[in-house]
């Protein structure tokens, strides 16, 4: 049977293409140490794969996201203990004042370290973050916390409209972040009635700060009462603040655990797919090697070769 030279040409370039691609691709994984250079090595497999590239990535935000949520919370309830510790001074220097005994000068001399605790509180309520958002808000985080009016009249408990000086001009919504599939934390907090002791110890220091107070008039004892127990409400409702921080702590740190688990088996399973097998690598390399070379010398061999040639 006789070939024409085209139709030998073009075998043995078609085999040598072949082997020298196989050659490249191997090289390449050994190179790598991946088994799938691109999706058409194994489809089923690059589906699989990606699939667990995509859930890592989400698994990597989760994280991402209570790192930062933590980091967060953690720095607000620092905020939140300094206002207990200046709530907790507020409220046991009114108990002070409620004693009978004391006489006008000793309420007097109470009033400094009542507006300091007033002031104190105050500042806080109105941190801002290292980007300059007020921290205790809620969603409006460029608007302070709460508002001071030196130009308003005293709140007035007798007075139901009477707002005082202090008025808690953020909002109560929560900004909420992804932790997990379906699962969400909220990442601010707000101090709305904060206010409400705040405009009380502004009218317990009014008082105290007449020139003629008087230990046993009843507005005087009012206001001291009316300040010692909004001091233990506000006192159980930051308290209350904290403790759903330490809740939210806990979750996310089991949250996070599970994440970290999923993510080590998605490696895991992802190193198995995509991890190329040396040894198997290794012999079909030279089998390929091999071919290529004996395709070579066979090519040259029959070039050489002409209906002349004696056999």
């Amino acid at each position: 049977m006789r070939i024409a030279t085209s139709q030998f040409q073009a075998t043995m370039t078609r085999s040598l293409q072949y082997n020298q691609g196989q050659l490249s691709s191997l090289s390449a994984q050994m190179s790598s140490g991946n088994k799938i250079q691109v999706p058409s090595d194994d489809p089923v497999t690059a589906v699989r794969l990606s699939r667990l590239a995509r859930e890592e990535a989400i698994l990597g935000q989760y994280q991402d996201n209570i790192g930062a949520i933590k980091i967060r919370l953690s720095s607000n309830e620092t905020y939140l203990q300094s206002m207990v510790n200046d709530i907790t001074q507020a409220h046991d220097q009114l108990v002070l004042a409620a004693d009978g005994s004391n006489t006008g000068d000793d309420l007097k001399s109470m009033v400094t370290t009542l507006s300091a605790i007033r002031d104190s509180l105050l500042y806080s309520a109105n941190e801002k973050d290292q980007e300059g958002n007020y921290v205790f808000s809620g969603t409006a985080t460029n608007t302070p916390a709460i508002t001071f009016n030196p130009n308003a009249p005293l709140y007035d408990p007798a007075d139901p409209s009477s707002l005082g000086r202090y008025t808690f001009s953020g909002n109560t919504n929560q900004q909420q972040s992804v932790i997990g599939n379906g699962i969400t934390q909220a990442v601010n907090v707000d101090v709305s009635g904060l206010e409400s002791l705040l405009n009380k110890l502004d009218v317990t220091i009014n008082a105290l700060s007449q020139p003629n107070v008087n230990p046993s008039d009843p507005a005087v004892q009012a206001a001291i009462t009316g300040s010692m127990d909004s001091s233990s409400a506000t006192l159980e409702l930051v308290a209350g603040k904290i403790a759903t921080f330490g809740g939210a702590q806990n979750i996310m740190d089991t949250l996070n655990g599970n994440h970290a688990n999923v993510s080590l088996s998605n490696q895991n399973a992802i190193f198995e797919l995509n991890s190329l097998d040396y040894g198997q690598a290794t012999v079909e390399l030279n089998g390929y090697n091999t071919a290529l070379q004996a395709s070579y010398k066979a090519y040259a061999k029959i070039s050489g070769l002409s209906l002349f040639n004696i056999l």
